[in-house]
């Protein structure tokens, strides 16, 4: 592999990593929060995704402004489930069999809605700048990826913000440590519950309208990323927000490397081959290796 090669491949992966991260960090508050396994994740990509080429489609709105529009939607949908279904589940400081079927039914349910009302045939988005390339030097950059990039990391750094610097953050950093002792000291367990798995929600959705720029779609589109988005979790460490983006670019430079080895058609047994190989080796995730690191120090 020339230098040059390398080079376009780390550039890929790095672009690859920032879209995983927003794709998985849903799932990571809603676990951290409320000890539930959102198997339903997938689903709400998919919405996502719809909504985005509806919004393209019916309206002319721009794909990433789409995706950003999709947010604000998905969370009072996440929100109004909230309300209906999962506030009835029982308070666990594990995931619950009754959770795991909930999250699973309604991945059926929102399947089975995205074939009655699209059909099963492959949708794309496309506009004037989807086969449009950046030249830096010899790095090339598809303009979409950089673009979906831009707008993945803005999101991160949002969400950042919000769980460093305000009550809502405070309160899930405090539920995430210790619900119990949350609790007492005055955290709104039930209302900050809601906001958590709205915010998941609406992020699955983003990420979902995010990836119909970049990929072809029907209503089993979520599934493949669903699988990734469980490898960059247990990554991370299950509850750590910052270890998603580092559980990430792992899966995203073990991907866009693997290439090189390994036929596209088998990217997910990588995905696969690296998940059991942190459950054996790194249970805890990036975050329990750097307590580990710093306790030595």
């Amino acid at each position: 592999m020339t230098l040059i090669e390398f080079v376009n491949l780390l550039a890929s992966a790095l672009l690859l990593a920032g879209i995983y991260a927003v794709m998985s960090v849903g799932m990571t508050v809603i676990y951290g929060v409320m000890k539930i396994v959102n198997l339903a994740h997938a689903g709400f990509m998919m919405l996502g995704a719809y909504l985005a080429l509806e919004l393209f489609e019916r309206f002319r709105i721009d794909p990433i402004l789409a995706a950003l529009l999709v947010f604000p939607v998905m969370f009072v949908v996440g929100r109004v489930l909230h309300w209906l279904l999962v506030r009835r589940l029982p308070t666990s400081d594990q995931p619950t069999l009754a959770s795991l079927l909930l999250m699973f039914g309604l991945w059926l349910v929102l399947q089975n809605l995205g074939y009655f009302i699209w059909g099963n045939a492959d949708r794309s988005i496309y506009t004037s700048h989807t086969l449009s390339l950046l030249r830096f030097g010899a790095v090339t950059i598809s303009t979409v990826r950089l673009v979906v990039f831009g707008a993945a990391v803005a999101c991160m750094v949002a969400l950042h913000l919000i769980l460093n610097h305000t009550w809502f953050g405070r309160s899930v950093r405090a539920l995430i440590q210790n619900r119990y002792a949350g609790q007492i000291v005055g955290v709104d367990d039930q209302k900050t519950a809601s906001i958590t798995f709205g915010l998941g929600i609406g992020f699955a959705g983003l990420a979902g309208a995010l990836l119909a720029s970049l990929y072809s779609f029907n209503p089993d589109f979520g599934r493949p990323f669903l699988i990734r988005a469980f490898v960059i979790i247990v990554l991370g460490g299950l509850e750590s927000v910052s270890g998603v983006a580092i559980g990430a670019f792992v899966l995203a430079f073990v991907e866009t490397f693997g290439i090189l080895f390994v036929p596209a058609g088998y990217q997910l047994a990588l995905s696969y081959g690296l998940l059991v190989v942190v459950l054996i080796f790194l249970p805890g995730g990036v975050a329990a290796l750097t307590a580990k690191v710093r306790r030595l120090a």
